[in-house]
């Protein structure tokens, strides 16, 4: 028997630095500082009296011996978290998740799936991050974040995309610009107005601009906002008309600030998935992305 000379924090710490790529940010992850990494990891070397990770110049490599462990090691960490699930105790998981999440997840399903963690997993920390989906996609890449609640495309197709669902865009403006529309304007009549819509990198707003290419309208009446809430404000004072997330608008429309307007073009539904790498993620992980799904169908 092993008895204490080796602990699941040990095992944990060796995993987080090859994962993060250096000690301090697996000190950041794992919510402790980095001479508690290095302790951990001396500790398991010396019991297994292998070296495991090689320091270089700032940079952590996998030994000929830590390569072979490392994936024994993921496999006895899901083991031991599969052990607290089998017996119903995910309050003895005491994690921290670092999420990442575009700004209209933030702003209309987040707290549902907070709240459903919460009941799940009470003892889960949530790291929050809320940015732009290729920003997100980045830092997801770089072993930073642990789960991603984003919009495609994606860099990288080495990780799990768990379909969530689709958002549907809608054309809305406030009451004092919608009196002066047609019932069905032509999206060449909403181009004589200010057009609010999203960052100029998504695919909404290129097929957006594609379609104002074909038709001969002019681009630069679409004006971009990196902040989806700031166009909110822009297009309650009748600043243009937007072209939004259905969602994001709903009590805008429920409350009759704003209205919708039907042209003769929408661009498609925006797609969400939950992102996360299934080979080192801890299993909790995957049931936070089914997590995800229930919480935004629930809104």
């Amino acid at each position: 028997m092993i008895k204490s000379q080796i602990t699941f924090k040990q095992l944990e710490a060796f995993v987080f630095v090859v994962d993060t790529g250096t000690f301090r940010a697996a000190a950041s992850a794992l919510g402790t500082t980095q001479p508690n990494i290095s302790a951990r990891i001396a500790a398991l070397e010396a019991a297994l009296n292998v070296s495991l990770l090689m320091r270089d110049a700032g940079s952590v490599r996998l030994t000929e011996d830590g390569e072979k462990l490392l994936e024994k090691t993921r496999n006895v960490l899901w083991a031991g978290e599969a052990l607290i699930e089998e017996a119903g105790r995910q309050d003895l998981l005491e994690e921290t998740l670092r999420l990442g999440v575009t700004e209209l997840v933030a702003c209309t399903w987040l707290q549902g799936f907070l709240r459903l963690m919460k009941n799940a997993y009470p003892n889960i920390r949530i790291q929050l991050e809320v940015d732009l989906s290729t920003n997100i996609d980045a830092r997801l890449m770089q072993g930073q974040l642990d789960l991603a609640l984003q919009t495609g495309p994606f860099k990288s197709k080495s990780f799990a995309s768990d379909a969530l669902g689709q958002e549907q865009y809608c054309w809305v403006a406030n009451t004092e610009l919608f009196q002066h529309l047609n019932k069905r304007p032509t999206l060449a009549q909403l181009f004589e107005l200010t057009i609010l819509t999203h960052a100029k990198h998504t695919k909404a707003c290129a097929a957006l601009h594609a379609v104002a290419a074909e038709r001969g309208l002019r681009a630069e009446r679409i004006v971009h906002s990196s902040a989806l809430s700031a166009c909110l404000p822009m297009v309650l004072e009748g600043l243009g008309v937007a072209l939004l997330p259905e969602r994001l608008v709903r009590s805008g429309i429920a409350s009759r600030e704003l209205h919708l307007i039907a042209p003769d073009w929408l661009p498609d539904p925006l797609s969400f998935f939950a992102r996360y790498a299934p080979t080192r993620s801890a299993l909790y992980i995957e049931k936070a992305a089914k997590i995800a799904k229930t919480a935004m169908h629930a809104q």
